[in-house]
């Protein structure tokens, strides 16, 4: 049979991110400070601000090995310490100097901020069942309107992905970002990516305003013996 004759094939392959893609990795903080009803968290522009429990510190550092062959085009942090504390091993093995982004710093909380979530949360809180119930924020009182932040995250991805387009960047960050994040780019429940895992890493590429999701709560590098904190 003459080549011209032989029928088309159309074999499986391996994905390939659109031209001008960006590839955002999505890095849970590690584990905070328990919280305590007599030892509110401080606050930096009236958000908590825990620092590191000793387990987080050993996540972050455990995510800096698992990227350290990595080549990202920049590191970013929000305005809150845990962020900074669980980039700063990848930073130094890279020898980056992390970007503060306070686009994606956590959702507001409102009255309960501090550590009180963590709390309202273990006690079965009746604002907390609701909270879960119709997946929003903003039934906390005082919390950020759910519209809100979700504009605001959508806002500062859409710009880095553009400001590094065909790049990667590593964003370290927080669970109800990450949540938020997925849930757009899969037109999924507001919360049904909710509480990834401390040190976690998930994976979006981004165009535009199109996103697509590549990986959720990766945790292969991560010691599972650390207890798991509630936020």
């Amino acid at each position: 049979m003459d080549e011209r004759d032989a029928p088309v094939e159309y074999r499986q392959t391996r994905y390939k991110a659109p031209d001008g893609a960006t590839e955002v990795l999505l890095i849970r903080h590690g584990a905070s400070a328990p919280a305590r009803a007599d030892a509110p968290f401080p606050l930096v522009d009236g958000q908590g601000d825990p620092e590191l429990a000793p387990e987080g510190r050993e996540q972050a550092e455990q995510v800096g090995e698992r990227l350290g062959g990595e080549a990202f085009d920049a590191l970013y942090v929000t305005t809150l310490r845990r962020t900074h504390e669980t980039a700063a091993p990848l930073a130094r093995r890279l020898g980056m100097e992390p970007v503060v982004e306070p686009g994606l710093r956590e959702v507001h909380l409102g009255a309960w901020e501090g550590g009180a979530l963590r709390r309202k949360v273990a006690e079965n809180d009746l604002v907390a069942q609701r909270m879960f119930a119709e997946e929003r924020w903003d039934v906390i009182p005082g919390a950020e309107a759910s519209d809100a932040f979700a504009a605001r995250v959508e806002e500062a991805l859409t710009r880095l992905a553009a400001k590094h387009a065909g790049g990667r960047i590593a964003v370290f960050t927080h669970g109800g970002v990450i949540a938020q994040a997925l849930a757009a780019a899969t037109g999924a429940r507001p919360f049904a990516f909710l509480a990834p895992d401390n040190g976690s890493i998930s994976r979006l590429y981004r165009l535009g305003g199109l996103a697509q999701i590549r990986g959720f709560n990766e945790v292969a590098h991560l010691d599972r013996s650390a207890p798991a904190p509630l936020t």
